[in-house]
């Protein structure tokens, strides 16, 4: 994913970040449309109401990012992002092991981006409009992948959420839409979306499934690790001390939190509801 997120902010000398976004999640779309082929039944009203609305807030968070990384640093701005899933998690875990590893877990996340407020407020809104969006993600993400047809349905909300995100396209930019007749830039535009979009979200659907939405919201603490070993590979940014302690409070809340923490998302076929209590251990 930040690997995606470092050949973005490559393009944003030829392309507004909004724009990059909105070409982010229209590839995105295309790309899973071409490889999965959605079903007649993927267009029905039913299955839009879920399929749209996951979409459209991911594109939205995709514009939200890119116009925060435009002009904050990335390991600030994914600090600031992670407010999203740890609200997620600290509102939907319930043992006192589970919110221990929320906080230790934000904890480690602070001590990784060392946020700046005075850095950007127009980035630290953005920022945080893109956590809002992250968990709007989630929540929308976990009805997508209890239906059974995740990929499917992912593939047709970020096609709408392409078309919805399109206006983005004449915000402007140091060159307008004309750096889009060069095949450098669309070939990165493209492995953008691949990188960015389609192979991550398309493991998400896989792992919410399974795990449920307050332990995916935990594990999504090692996104700011992983963001922090991108910015010093690839961006030149060398991680303090106080990163490095972070780096390691992630991966101990990660340790932190049980196994059998909460039960996974319904999935079609389950003989057992979603409850605190598993059947299938009693």
């Amino acid at each position: 994913m930040y690997v995606g997120a470092a050949l973005a902010v490559g393009l944003f000398d030829r392309l507004s970040p909004a724009a990059v976004a909105a070409l982010r999640i229209l590839a995105a779309g295309v790309v899973l449309l071409v490889v999965r082929r959605p079903e007649r039944a993927a267009w029905g009203r039913a299955r839009l109401r879920r399929s749209v609305p996951f979409g459209v807030a991911t594109g939205l968070m995709n514009v939200a990012f890119y116009e925060a990384i435009a002009r904050l640093p990335l390991g600030t701005t994914v600090a600031v992002e992670f407010c999203g899933p740890v609200a997620v998690a600290a509102v939907l875990s319930r043992r006192p092991r589970d919110v221990a590893a929320v906080l230790l877990a934000a904890g480690g996340v602070a001590l990784i981006a060392d946020v700046r407020w005075s850095g950007s407020v127009s980035g630290v809104l953005w920022a945080f409009a893109a956590a809002a969006m992250w968990a709007a993600y989630i929540l929308l993400g976990t009805r997508v992948a209890s239906a059974g047809n995740g990929v499917d349905d992912m593939a047709v909300g970020f096609t709408v959420a392409g078309i919805v995100c399109s206006p983005a396209l004449f915000l402007g930019g140091p060159h307008g839409l004309a750096p889009l007749a060069e095949p450098t830039v669309l070939l990165l535009v493209v492995g953008v979306g691949l990188l960015s979009s389609v192979v991550p979200y398309g493991l998400d659907q896989i792992v919410l499934r399974r795990v449920g939405r307050a332990r995916f919201a935990v594990l999504l603490a090692l996104l700011p690790a992983t963001a922090t070993v991108i910015g010093f590979v690839v961006l030149g940014q060398l991680p303090g001390l106080a990163e490095a302690a972070g780096i390691a409070a992630v991966v101990a809340a990660v340790a932190v939190r049980s196994r059998d923490g909460d039960v996974p998302v319904e999935a079609p076929g389950q003989p057992y509801p979603v409850t605190d209590r598993d059947p299938r251990r009693e």
